[in-house]
């Protein structure tokens, strides 16, 4: 197995501006770069972060694309607790990313077929250079909960009760997550030559603990990545466990 590397700080936000960095950092080094992007309250601040990286010079994501990890599926267009809404508001409108170039997966139509275009799409671009993660409190990533396979692909999933549960304050009151998304595999994700994780507060401790620190189980999707030769982890010391 391969032991990730580390970078623990002392606060949130400087994850965020770490992470922004070693973000920018890879697009500046091939401005052509294809990268794996990601959603949730952890990444607004890093965004926020790139986006202020990006407004005073020298980073252009012009020849970039991205690929989001994930979709809800049976939001009507433009709803503002779909992925769509979410990526545009925090980074696609306020940077030089081409509006064609940022990819989310399909959940119209023939979803099944639009899963299969997803990972061609990818394919074509030569794969994700830089894949962003977050870890679900149960372990997953992306939206392949515990049980997933570890060379899956693009495909329809069930979400659980409790990932459920914790995106249901993303959305209007009243309001609860659909059942059913897109994401990303667990073997597209491994793809990807370089992945970066990000997990903050406390309550991601033991997901961390999982992860990491015990043999790779389908029980915890995010352990797959013990047989990644390229995971950075950015973390607080809060999710560390205090360790």
């Amino acid at each position: 197995m391969n032991t990730p590397e580390f970078r623990v700080f002392g606060t949130a936000q400087a994850v965020a501006s770490a992470v922004a960095q070693h973000i920018a950092g890879a697009v500046q080094a091939n401005p052509a770069a294809t990268l794996g992007l990601a959603t949730g309250k952890t990444f607004i601040s890093i965004y926020a972060e790139l986006i202020a990286l990006y407004r005073q010079g020298g980073l252009s994501f012009a020849e970039v694309e991205s690929f989001n990890l994930d979709e809800y599926i049976g939001l009507p267009a433009g709803h503002p607790a779909s992925f769509r809404s979410y990526m545009e508001e925090h980074l696609f409108s306020q940077i030089d990313l081409p509006a064609q170039s940022g990819h989310l997966p399909g959940v119209e139509g023939d979803i099944e077929q639009a899963c299969r275009d997803y990972e061609a799409a990818i394919a074509a671009r030569g794969g994700i250079d830089l894949q962003l993660l977050g870890i679900g409190q149960n372990g997953h990533i992306g939206f392949n909960e515990p049980g997933s396979p570890f060379d899956s692909h693009t495909r329809i999933v069930d979400l659980t009760p409790s990932t459920i549960a914790a995106n249901t304050s993303d959305f209007p009151e009243g309001e609860v997550p659909p059942p059913q998304a897109v994401t990303m595999g667990v073997g597209t994700i491994m793809q990807a030559k370089e992945i970066v994780l990000v997990a903050i507060g406390a309550n991601k401790a033991e997901a961390l603990d999982k992860a990491f620190r015990a043999e790779p189980s389908l029980d915890c999707p995010a352990s797959a990545l013990h047989n990644h030769p390229h995971v950075i982890v950015y973390c607080d010391e809060a999710a560390m466990g205090g360790k």
